[in-house]
C-alpha cells in the first residue's frame, strides 16, 4: 500500500472515535463465581435492540430513543434476568449483571433473545458458525480460520496469496459458493479472495453444509460460506499490523462513523505483502550443466505477492423509508509472481500476473416494506476490474535461479501480455414475508452477467483475444418455513437455474480467410429440498436435510483462467442429491464444565461431477465431467470448556468419494479399471484439534493472557487413480501433521493487544497439492488497537 493511501486512510478513520450519540446502554455480565460470560444475549424487550457479550463479558447497545425499557439478559444454560431501566443522554451508568446456571431442565427449547450465533446454529440446515471476533488478535486470514472446522479442508499451492482449493464434505472449488453479507462473491476478482482477506474483516462466518437456504441465491452443489461483516458498532476504529517470516506484512483498518441523524460512513482496508521466499526440497537440475541433484534444498526466488483493498460505504441508517441505504466502492489491486506451474517440475523466474477491482455497490434494506411483515433486501454491484498475465522472457530458469536464454521471441510458458476484463454485473433481491408467528416465506432472485474481452499488446493485429466470452445467469428460489411446535421446525424450498454462455472463436488457415465460429452452452435446471430439526431433549437437537442441488459451470471452467487452467466450453452442469443427518448435544456438569458434541452423517449422489485433471503436458489443469460419483461419510466434533479458563476442541472428517462409472467410455463392454475407485487427489481423512488457556488480571486489572495450540492432520491420499500403476511408482500426497502455537496478551479490556505466533512448529514438509510444498516453520507478531463508543 502506498504512503499516500495510508495517509488518506488514517485521515479518514482517526476522527471517527470523537463521535458518539446519546441513548447508550452498556455493562458487563459475570457468572456467579465472578467470571465474565461471553456470548449471552442482551436486549431491550419489545424492540430490535439486541447484542451479545464479547470475550470479556462486555456489551453495548447504542442510539436508543430516550425512555423506559425492560432490559433482559439470557443465554443457553443460564437463568434469564430482567431489569427496568431508563435511557437518557449523557454518559450512561453501567448496567452490570450476575447470572446463574439453570438448576432444572427447560420446559421447552425457546430461548429469550437468541444471539445471532445461537440463532444461526439452531437453524434446520446443517450449519456451523465461526465467531470471527474471537480470532481478531491472530494473523489468520478467512481461509485458515475456516480450515479449522469439521468437514472443511483448505488446500494451498504455496504461501501468502497462493491459489487455494476449498473443500466442504467432499465438494470443492466452485462446488462451494462464497457470499459476502449474502451477496455472491463470484465477481470479486483476484484482488478479493478468502485467502487474502484478514479475519478482522468479518464479524462471523456461516458455513452451510449440504442444503443451502434460498435467500443466499446459490447454485452451490454441496454447501456455501457466508461472510458477515456486520454493522453493530456504529462509531469505532480497529487497527492491526503484523510482521512475520519471509518478509510478510499484513495490516487492516476497520472504522465507522454514524451521526445522531443516521448518516454513516464506513471503511475497511487491508493489505498483504510477502516475499514467500521459503525453502523447498525437491529434485533439481542445473539448466546450464545438466547436473542432477535429488533432495536438494533451495529457496523460492520468484514468488512475491502483494494486494491492497479498500471497501468504503456512505449512506443512512434507521430511516422510515430505509433501515439501511449504502452507496459504496470496492477498490483493490494485486501483484503475483508465478514460481511454478501445476507441478514444481515447471519453474519460472519472470512470469507474473496483475489484477485490480473497481466495483461500485448499492445496498438497501427495509423491514415492514409497504406492509407489515414484508422485509426487502436489495444488493447490486458491477466489477470494472482488469487482469493481466505477463510472460515475455524467451528462456528458462532452474531452481538455483540460473537463467538460459533462447533465441527469438518467446515466453517461459506462452509469450503473452494479455490484458482482459472479467467484468461482472450482479443484482440480488430478497423478499421475506412473515405470514404468522410460526410461518414465513422467502423469495430470492440473483441475476448476474460475465463478459471477458481483452487484447494482447504483443499481438495488436490478432483478433483471437478480442473475441467475446460472455455468460448470463439467473437463479430464482422460493422457500416456506413453518414452526410446528417450539421443538420442531421445517423448511421446504425450490429453485430454477438458467445459464447461457457464449464464446466466439477465430479459426485461421494459411491462404484462407478467417472463419468466425460462435458457440453456445445453455442449460435450465430445477432444484428442490427440505430441512427440518427437532429437539429430542431440551439440549439435544436432531437435524435432517435433503436437496437436489445443481451447480452451473463456472466462467473460469468454461473459458479458462489464462494462467494455470485450460478452458472446457462443453462442460455440463453438475447435479447432486445431498442428504445430511446430524445430532448436536450441549450439556453442563455443574457451572464449571460445559460440553458440546456433534455427529453428522452425509451422503452425496452426484451426476456429471466436475473435477480437475492435468492437461496433456501436466503444466495446467482442466475441468471435466465424470458421469457418476458418490460420497458417504461423517464428521464429528467435541468441545469442552472449564469456567473461562480452558477450551479444548477436537473434530474429525471421513469422506469416501467413489467413482461410480462402470463402463468407460459409455457403451463399452469391459468394466472400467477405476470403477469404485476412490476419487484421486482428494483427501478422505483429516481432523483438527485445539486447546486454549485463558488467564485474567495477570499483571493488572482488565488484562488477559492466553496460550493457544492447534493441530492439523491429513491422512495420505493418491494423486491419480488408486487402481492404476504399481505401488512403487504411484504418486501420493503424504500424511500431513502440522503444529501451531500462539500467545496473546490484551490490556484495557481488549483495547490494546499483542500476539506472538509460530506456525508449523516442527518444520514439517507440508503438501496440499502434489509436489507444491508449503512454507516451513514461520513466526509472526501482531499489534492491534480497538476503540468503540
Amino acid at each position: 500500500m502506498t504512503a499516500f493511501l495510508r495517509t488518506v486512510l488514517l485521515c479518514l478513520v482517526l476522527p471517527f472515535s470523537a463521535f458518539a450519540g446519546p441513548g447508550t446502554v452498556k455493562g458487563t455480565i459475570l457468572s456467579a463465581d465472578g467470571q465474565p460470560v461471553p456470548g449471552v444475549a442482551v436486549l431491550l424487550d419489545g424492540t430490535d435492540f439486541v447484542t451479545e457479550t464479547d470475550a470479556e463479558g462486555n456489551y453495548v447497545l447504542e442510539h436508543i430513543p430516550e425512555g423506559s425499557y425492560s432490559l433482559s439478559v439470557s443465554g443457553v444454560g443460564f437463568k434469564a434476568v430482567h431489569r427496568e431501566i431508563t435511557v437518557s443522554g449523557g454518559d450512561p451508568k453501567p448496567e452490570n449483571f450476575s447470572i446463574r446456571m439453570e438448576g432444572v431442565a427447560l420446559k421447552n427449547v425457546t430461548v429469550l433473545g437468541l444471539t445471532e450465533l445461537q440463532a444461526v446454529n439452531r437453524q434446520a440446515y446443517n450449519v456451523t458458525t465461526i465467531d470471527a471476533k474471537k480470532l481478531y488478535n491472530t494473523t489468520l486470514d478467512l481461509s485458515h480460520a475456516l480450515d479449522r472446522l469439521a468437514g472443511i479442508r483448505v488446500r494451498e499451492s504455496g504461501g501468502v496469496g497462493s491459489n487455494i482449493d476449498f473443500s466442504l464434505n467432499g465438494f470443492s472449488g466452485n462446488q462451494v459458493r462464497f457470499f459476502l453479507d449474502g451477496v455472491p462473491m463470484d465477481n470479486f476478482g483476484s484482488s478479493f479472495q478468502i485467502n487474502n482477506v484478514p479475519v478482522n474483516f468479518a464479524e462471523r462466518v456461516e458455513v452451510y453444509k449440504g442444503s443451502v437456504p434460498v435467500w443466499l441465491g446459490s447454485d452451490a452443489l454441496g454447501g456455501a460460506v457466508n461472510i458477515i461483516t456486520g454493522n453493530k458498532l456504529r462509531n469505532y476504529i480497529d487497527v492491526s499490523y503484523s510482521f512475520g517470516s519471509f518478509n510478510t506484512h499484513r495490516s487492516c483498518i476497520n472504522a465507522a462513523l454514524t451521526s445522531k441523524k443516521g448518516f454513516t460512513a464506513q471503511i475497511s482496508a487491508f493489505q498483504n505483502y510477502s516475499d514467500n521466499n521459503y525453502k523447498v526440497t525437491l529434485e533439481v537440475a542445473d539448466i546450464n550443466t545438466g547436473a542432477y541433484t535429488p533432495d536438494q534444498t533451495v529457496r523460492r526466488f520468484h514468488d512475491l505477492y502483494h494486494n491492497e483493498t479498500v471497501v468504503a460505504n456512505i449512506g443512512v441508517l434507521d430511516k422510515s423509508w430505509a433501515d439501511q441505504l449504502l452507496l459504496g466502492i470496492t477498490l483493490g489491486n494485486n501483484y503475483k509472481e508465478i514460481q511454478t506451474g501445476a507441478r514444481m517440475v515447471a519453474v519460472f523466474g519472470a512470469r507474473h500476473t496483475r489484477g485490480n477491482i473497481i466495483m461500485p455497490t448499492l445496498k438497501y434494506k427495509k423491514q415492514n416494506f409497504l406492509i407489515r411483515g414484508l422485509d426487502v433486501v436489495l444488493n447490486a454491484n458491477y466489477n470494472f476490474g482488469k487482469e493481466q498475465t505477463i510472460d515475455t522472457v524467451s528462456g528458462r530458469y532452474d531452481w538455483y535461479g540460473n537463467y538460459k536464454a533462447y533465441p527469438g521471441l518467446g515466453g517461459e510458458s506462452a509469450r503473452t501480455m494479455y490484458k482482459y476484463g472479467n467484468n461482472n454485473g450482479l443484482v440480488t433481491t430478497t423478499l421475506f414475508y412473515k405470514i404468522s408467528e410460526k410461518q414465513s416465506l422467502a423469495l430470492n432472485n440473483v441475476f448476474s452477467t460475465f463478459n471477458r474481452k481483452g487484447a494482447d499488446e504483443l499481438y495488436p493485429e490478432s483478433t483471437v483475444n478480442a473475441q467475446p466470452q460472455t455468460t448470463i445467469k439467473n437463479i430464482t428460489g422460493l422457500s416456506y418455513k413453518i414452526d410446528f411446535t417450539d421443538k420442531w421446525t421445517a423448511t421446504v424450498f425450490g429453485k430454477i437455474l438458467h445459464q447461457n454462455a457464449h464464446r466466439r472463436s477465430v479459426i485461421t488457415a494459411v491462404g484462407m480467410p478467417d472463419e468466425i465460429l460462435d458457440q453456445y452452452n445453455k442449460s435450465t435446471n430445477y432444484g428442490y429440498g427440505l430441512a427440518t430439526s427437532y429437539y429430542l431433549l431440551p439440549q439435544l437437537q436432531a437435524k435432517f436435510s435433503y436437496e437436489k442441488s445443481n451447480r452451473l459451470p463456472e466462467n473460469f471452467e468454461l473459458f479458462g483462467d489464462v494462467v494455470n487452467q485450460e478452458s472446457n466450453f462443453n462442460l455440463k452442469p453438475e447435479i447432486s442429491h445431498n442428504f445430511n443427518l446430524g445430532l448436536n448435544y450441549n450439556f453442563s456438569i455443574g457451572e464449571q464444565h460445559r460440553f458440546m458434541a456433534g455427529l453428522t452423517g452425509i451422503y452425496r449422489d452426484a451426476k456429471d461431477f466436475i473435477f480437475f485433471r492435468f492437461n496433456a503436458n501436466q503444466w495446467k489443469v482442466v475441468a471435466d465431467n465424470l458421469n457418476a460419483v458418490s460420497n458417504i461419510g461423517f464428521e464429528s466434533e467435541l468441545r469442552y470448556s472449564f469456567k473461562q479458563l480452558l477450551m479444548v476442541e477436537l473434530n474429525a472428517t471421513y469422506q469416501d468419494i467413489r467413482n461410480q462409472v462402470k463402463y468407460d467410455p459409455p457403451g463399452s463392454i469391459g468394466i472400467s479399471p477405476v470403477y469404485h475407485d476412490r476419487m484421486p487427489n482428494i483427501p478422505f481423512l483429516y481432523g483438527h484439534g485445539s486447546a486454549s488457556l485463558f488467564l485474567n488480571d495477570v499483571l493488572c486489572r482488565g488484562d488477559k493472557l492466553s496460550f493457544g495450540y492447534n493441530l492439523l492432520y491429513v491422512y495420505a491420499f493418491y494423486l491419480y487413480w488408486p487402481s492404476r500403476g504399481s505401488k512403487d511408482d504411484k504418486y501420493d500426497i503424504p500424511t500431513q501433521l502440522s503444529h501451531d502455537v500462539n500467545m496473546i496478551y490484551t490490556l484495557k479490556n481488549g483495547r490494546y493487544n499483542i500476539a506472538l505466533e509460530c506456525r508449523n512448529l516442527a518444520n514439517e514438509r507440508l503438501y496440499d497439492n502434489f509436489s507444491l510444498q508449503k512454507p516451513g516453520r514461520s513466526f509472526a507478531i501482531k499489534l492491534r488497537y480497538f476503540y468503540a463508543k
